[in-house]
């Protein structure tokens, strides 16, 4: 069966799973969260696959062991392409959240990042890009950002706040919207997957996709899960 869009009782769900996010609730609701959310995340990533690559639906359990919080469960379902720089879409009570790029930028790439953002010729081209995301929706995740500029770079540097970045991907968020529960959800996450495409490609061009592709080696090889 094909994607027919996501179910609106995955926004309950999350609600509900805030309110009480025990062990007990979850196996009360399991089959819920199968049907309702798991189910049509896994419809919706067999019809990207075949345009962005494979895709991963991150497990439900949070990661507690050096989190203040022990609640036991994610309240989203997040699904991101294989490849790096990668697409990201995220259901929860709140909506939608798409988004692309990088988050853990290795080390030598975001030298480069930052080496193309001091560059005026690439920076020219940078600018027009951000804009057109910008005017899409999309911005920059300042999460993790350095508070000053970098060493080796003016603290009056006209491009401040890009050289100080740590996380280069972008997002944009969607409340709830009767459109997310129809088939036409697909082709309007598809149509915002290849703006993102846009900034993934600028990435991979710039920086240099082999050093992507070493780091995502490198997290296969010990096994690392989200």
């Amino acid at each position: 069966m094909g994607f027919e869009g996501l179910d609106r009782d995955a926004v309950s769900f999350y609600a509900e799973l805030r309110g009480d996010n025990t062990k007990a609730w979850w196996q009360a609701n399991k089959a819920r969260y199968d049907s309702a959310v798991r189910g049509p995340f896994e419809a919706l990533g067999a019809e990207l696959e075949p345009e962005f690559g494979a895709v991963k639906i991150f497990r439900p359990y949070r990661d507690v062991r050096f989190s203040a919080d022990k609640t036991p469960y994610k309240l989203h379902i997040g699904m991101v392409t294989q490849a790096t720089p990668a697409h990201y879409v995220q259901l929860s009570e709140d909506g939608l959240m798409l988004g692309g790029g990088v988050y853990d930028v290795p080390p030598v790439a975001l030298a480069r990042f930052r080496e193309a953002v001091d560059d005026p010729r690439t920076a020219e081209d940078l600018d027009a890009l951000l804009a057109e995301l910008g005017g899409a929706g999309f911005a920059l995740s300042r999460e993790d950002a350095l508070k000053t500029a970098p060493r080796g770079y003016r603290a009056d540097h006209p491009r401040l706040d890009l050289l100080q970045l740590r996380r280069l991907a972008i997002g944009r968020r969607e409340a709830p919207a009767e459109w997310m529960w129809t088939p036409d959800a697909y082709d309007i996450i598809a149509d915002d997957w290849r703006t993102i495409s846009t900034w993934c490609a600028w990435l991979a061009d710039t920086l240099g996709a082999e050093l992507f592709e070493a780091a995502q080696a490198s997290r296969r090889g010990r096994g690392d899960q989200r």
